[in-house]
């Protein structure tokens, strides 16, 4: 079949009419290159697509990239105009067109008129620039000839993709993504995804199709970040893979699957036919993790866990002291709205390259440093101070939605968090980029400053601890993550559970970052193997060193009363898998106090530790001999008593605020013989992390014992002593009571402490225990204050994730015996278990808890 083909009669000179267009725009405009950029479009369209002179000029010009710019330009300048000028031009020149169709329609003489009306940015008549361009086109303005040539039949207009489905409802099921509040496409590493492609024409073998898969500002084949793929060439080297599943008329289904180690983070997806470029509406494509994939270093190979630490949202951080632990409800919230984009940034913003992205283990640390504010304007401004008026207490909080959502709307630390808070923000983190994570609460946490293995505990002649004497501390609790991963940086057998810290306690590497660190290493003591494992080591298994600090002739004597093995890292806490309930894992991170193996495991970490040299204790322990004040690492040994001497100490009333503390010690010995011993015993009040925040009151007795036998000291505290303190500490503070015993015949010492919680009354949640979606039902929370002091200023703060947003109702002052009920109307917006979650506050009460389950339906 002959088609005529037009051409310009006389052919238009190459490359003159650019140059007149180029130096027409450089005068002052800065607009050459977007000039040149928009030509080049309408050449291009021009010489792809069967359409008419001004359609060419009108697409040249709407796919100008900087189109609202010359807009606004043009009403001072009419650069538009200019600009169309150059694009049409550049479309006669290259267009093949039907005979009989004039090049110069109505409309396109119209605009090279009123072009040719401006003024020409040069003021003489050079001949060049702008006027040169008028020149060129009014001499070379087309006279079409048609010569024809033969075509065999036509052949086709270009392959042109008109639409992209994500098949986002499938594609999520099968990710284990469905959850998460986003518009745009969420998947996991080395899992395979399906796309379909609506084109402008069937496909055909001889057609070019590439999906083009690029993350970062400026992807690049070379760095791994843009992958190309082609359904019909050979896999790419990147590991990505991709197969036409099904092609039918003008519909392809392909299967793509990204490479098990490819990094993390949001792909921009644009599909390559010939020399089009289509790119789609929601084009970003979220990949995370995958603990479901074997060839993943993230795989979990247990359907349980990976519902609990990968995708339960809800769930418990357990506080209070080592004997007296509770679970503190917490949400997590990584599907949240703003969530997944809020971690997104906070991987843009980590010192991380794009391909170390790839990696959980540098991943990890890098979350656990920017989680804190300390070094890098991260999420949590950390305030131990007691004073948070200029925040949110963080004991108000109730989980990392909040948190993570005003982060990522101001970009701006968010103030305050404690470590609970910190932990809690970090599993939210975790295992919204799909690494899996758990909070452990480490009860009788040592923080050991000098890395020696061991914290040295001060206290005066009435067993009080004194704060200013050392730099080591022993928190109540300490909270901390675990994450799950193979540790392909390490040797054989330290894959499993990492710990890591968000807390801001001391610096690595020059940053406040903490992990990851295996477990396997800090239970066998290979503290060389990073990251932080000394840290971690001693966080779990320090040694306490009692000292007495007596005045002798005005000077302070300081005297070592006893050593303890086995009082830090004890009853290692979790929630447990699929229940509820507390999971001691202590098994984990340690062998069974005073074991053959625990004693080797600190043997083999004592000779990794390095001379403390003279630190905070051996100043202040300078007048004592040198076996008393030895600092070198070394296995510390229980102190064995000659007379079977112990110590209890336990309350023997409830501990509700308002009412005296009713407290005993309890003296025993077990060997035979007349024993005179002296006793000291203090209660205190102080915060989770040792801090002392007021004294309340000593006994010092003298106890005569015979053989076998015991005897119980009362300490009783009057409630005026401490409630001034409950009302004025923001902080929830806990009864720390130490007692010290000395036998006056053996010389004996043994010290004892032990910290309770103080006992408040329930909230009581009444609502059903099924509702349907999107259907409103109440819900309800009463109080009764059952203690005997007044409530000041109460407050409920409420959230349920996916039936209630967080919200703060003032209750004002609650009198005893007064009852208070706040009602809620929730609307469920998604399916399945949901907790509502509440928590009252109060001037003397800082935390009561409590959490209710209800099942969602269609």
């Amino acid at each position: 079949m002959a088609v005529p083909v037009p051409t310009l009669d006389p052919p238009v000179q190459e490359g003159c009419w650019e140059t007149g267009l180029a130096e027409g725009f450089q005068d002052g405009n800065g607009l050459r290159g977007e000039a040149g950029a928009c030509g080049h479009v309408g050449e291009r369209k021009a010489q792809a697509d069967l359409i008419t002179a001004d359609t060419c000029l009108e697409r040249s010009y709407r796919d100008n990239r900087a189109k609202l710019r010359f807009i606004e330009m043009a009403r001072t300048r009419s650069d538009r105009h200019r600009l169309c000028l150059g694009s049409f031009k550049l479309a006669i020149r290259k267009k093949k067109m039907s005979p009989g169709v004039d090049l110069l329609t109505p409309q396109s003489k119209t605009l090279i008129k009123r072009a040719a009306r401006l003024p020409s940015p040069h003021s003489e008549a050079s001949g060049t620039g702008y006027s040169g361009a008028q020149k060129l086109l009014a001499s070379q303005a087309p006279r079409v000839r048609t010569p024809t040539r033969t075509m065999s039949g036509n052949t086709g207009s270009e392959l042109k993709v008109t639409g992209v489905d994500f098949l986002k409802s499938q594609n999520t099921r099968l990710h284990h993504t469905d959850a998460y509040n986003i518009k745009n496409l969420v998947v996991r590493r080395g899992q395979a995804f399906q796309i379909q492609l609506s084109f402008s024409r069937e496909l055909k073998a001889s057609d070019k199709l590439a999906l083009r898969f690029g993350i970062g500002e400026k992807p690049m084949k070379p760095r791994g970040t843009l992958m190309s793929l082609n359904p019909r060439r050979e896999p790419d080297l990147s590991g990505w893979q991709i197969s036409i599943v099904k092609s039918s008329g003008k519909e392809c289904l392909l299967s793509v699957t990204s490479s098990p180690s490819a990094s993390v983070g949001i792909y921009n997806l644009n599909v390559k036919t010939g020399t089009n470029i289509y790119k789609p509406e929601n084009g970003d494509v979220y990949l995370l993790f995958n603990p479901w994939c074997e060839d993943d270093v993230v795989f979990l190979d247990d359907e349980a866990q990976r519902k609990e630490y990968v995708l339960n949202d809800t769930g418990y951080i357990y506080v209070g002291s080592a004997y007296s632990i509770y679970g503190r409800p917490w949400n997590f919230g990584q599907f949240e709205e703003f969530i997944l984009d809020a971690c997104m940034y906070l991987l843009d913003k980590s010192s991380l390259r794009l391909s170390s992205r790839r990696d959980p283990v540098l991943v990890s640390r890098a979350m656990s440093a920017l989680v804190n504010a300390n070094d890098d304007s991260g999420v949590l401004l950390g305030n131990w101070s007691g004073n948070y008026d200029k925040g949110t207490s963080p004991l108000d909080w109730m989980g990392s939605v909040s948190i993570l959502q005003q982060y990522y709307k101001t970009k701006k630390p968010v103030s305050y968090g404690q470590c609970w808070v910190f932990a809690g923000v970090l599993t939210t983190v975790m295992r919204c980029l799909g690494i899996p994570s758990r909070c452990v609460s480490n009860f009788n946490s040592a923080h050991d400053t000098d890395e020696n293995l061991r914290v040295d505990i001060y206290l005066n002649e009435f067993g009080e601890k004194l704060n200013r004497m050392s730099l080591d501390s022993v928190w109540n609790f300490h909270v901390w993550n675990d994450v799950w991963m193979k540790r392909t940086d390490l040797p054989s057998g330290f894959d499993g559970w990492q710990a890591i810290d968000s807390t801001p306690q001391e610096q690595s590497q020059g940053a406040f970052q903490c992990g990851p660190c295996p477990l396997k290493a800090v239970r066998d003591g290979d503290v060389y193997l990073p990251y932080d494992s000394k840290f971690v080591y001693a966080e779990v298994n320090a040694d306490k060193v009692y000292w007495v600090v007596k005045n002798v002739r005005g000077k302070d004597k300081y005297i070592k009363i006893s050593t303890e093995t086995q009082g830090v890292g004890v009853n290692i806490s979790t929630k447990a898998v699929g229940e509820d309930k507390r999971e001691d894992i202590t098994a984990q991170y340690k062998f069974p106090e005073g074991s053959e193996e625990e004693r080797k495991a600190m043997q083999k970490a004592s000779s990794f530790i390095r001379p403390a040299g003279m630190g905070i204790r051996a100043r202040f322990a300078s007048t004592m001999s040198v076996d008393d004040t030895d600092s070198r690492p070394g296995v510390l040994h229980e102190t064995v008593s000659k007379t079977g001497l112990q110590l209890e100490i336990n309350n023997t009333d409830a501990l509700y605020p308002g009412n005296p503390l009713e407290l005993a010690i309890t003296v025993k010995t077990s060997v035979p013989g007349n024993w005179t011993i002296n006793l000291a015993g203090s209660c205190q009040l102080q915060s989770y992390t040792g801090k002392i925040e007021a004294s309340l009151g000593y006994i010092k007795e003298t106890i005569k014992l015979e053989g076998n036998s015991e005897t119980k000291v009362p300490l009783k505290i009057a409630a005026d002593s401490y409630m001034k303190t409950l009302a004025s500490v923001e902080d929830e503070v806990l009864i720390h009571i130490t007692a010290i015993a000395e036998v006056q015949e053996t010389n004996d010492k043994l010290t004892k402490e032990t910290t309770m919680r103080f006992e408040y009354p329930p909230i009581t949640v009444q609502m059903p225990e099924t509702a349907k979606l999107n259907e409103e039902f109440a819900c309800a929370f009463i109080f009764k204050n059952k203690l005997n002091v007044p409530l000041d200023n109460c407050k409920l703060l409420v959230e349920g994730l996916g039936i209630f947003k967080m919200a703060t109702f003032n209750q004002g002052d609650v009198k005893p015996g007064r009852i208070i009920k706040s009602e809620v109307i929730c609307t469920p917006t998604r399916v399945g278990e949901k907790k509502i979650v509440a928590k009252l506050t109060s001037a003397q009460v800082k935390a009561i808890s409590v959490e209710k389950a209800i099942t969602i339906t269609n």
